[in-house]
């Protein structure tokens, strides 16, 4: 199992200075991979009754962007998204900016994608939240497509290309696709179109339960037993400090789960220093992390 550390962004955005120390201190520690969310825009909830999901107080950098800049300091992590709301991008400028990011990474990207929630960030997009759907389906294709192929002639429901291609291409062909979610059809995507799944949730029954189910669906789509890969996440603010080694001996036990990233979200700190203080912590309580 790899092990990531989630970019603490939400917790005040980081300096530039912050971020290369943060990376720094990441690859220092032995972790294998950076995990960045996402979201373009934060609404304002003033007037939006029982409003729950992020605002513009929250940070968001942008993350494609985000990790060519820490891909140009670290020469060993892996980076991902997770995950990008690809529905309300353009598909042509996903692959292009994916392409750049994995060139820049040396091939260590992998791109998370979702479907999203937030029908204000669609809007302001100019993009259909209710066939956001479809549209994520349709565009994994493309999106491996361009990635592969110097000429791309595509006719779909919201895609149009009249022999036009990417230039350079990944040196990943094609880039890793990732599917986060945890609704029946974000599942059924994962297990019919990802390389691997973001779930949300703790190890137990629940859990195996819908790792088994993304497994059948790969299955009966024809595709090859373990093919898709599981990304879990241990939150540590949920957790007592004694409770943290047995949460990831959990897991480590659970059948299917290839990656776990670790998030230091929800404790007020505001530097870099406090957030790999915590992680540094992390990595003592389970015994050091294994070698990538």
């Amino acid at each position: 199992m790899q092990f990531g550390a989630i970019f603490p962004q939400m917790d005040g955005a980081l300096s530039r200075a912050d971020i290369r120390r943060w990376v720094e201190g990441v690859e220092g520690l032995g972790f294998h991979h950076i995990l960045v969310y996402e979201h373009v825009l934060g609404a304002d909830p003033a007037g939006r009754e029982n409003w729950t999901g992020m605002t513009f107080e929250t940070p968001f950098h942008e993350p494609l962007t985000l990790i060519a800049h820490m891909a140009a300091i670290s020469d060993t992590l892996a980076f991902a998204t997770g995950v990008l709301v690809l529905p309300q991008r353009q598909t042509a400028l996903v692959a292009k900016q994916a392409a750049e990011a994995d060139l820049l990474a040396g091939g260590r990207f992998r791109l998370g994608v979702g479907v999203g929630w937030n029908g204000i960030e669609y809007e302001a997009l100019g993009q259909s939240l209710s066939t956001r759907g479809r549209r994520c389906n349709e565009q994994i294709g493309l999106l491996r497509r361009y990635w592969t192929e110097p000429v791309v002639e595509f006719h779909g429901e919201f895609d149009q290309v009249d022999r036009a291609g990417i230039n350079p291409l990944p040196i990943q062909r094609p880039i890793p696709v990732w599917v986060g979610g945890d609704s029946a059809a974000a599942m059924h995507r994962a297990g019919t179109l990802g390389d691997g799944w973001f779930p949300h949730g703790r190890p137990g029954e629940d859990m195996n339960a819908r790792i088994a189910n993304v497994n059948a669906t790969a299955a009966a789509a024809g595709r090859p037993a373990n093919s898709v890969g599981v990304e879990a996440r241990l939150t540590l603010r949920e957790l007592r400090s004694e409770d943290v080694a047995l949460e990831v001996d959990r897991w480590r036990s659970t059948a299917g789960v290839t990656h776990l990233g670790i998030d230091t979200h929800g404790f007020g700190f505001r530097s870099a220093d406090d957030h790999l203080e915590t992680l540094e912590g992390f990595v003592h309580a389970i015994g050091g992390l294994p070698a990538g």
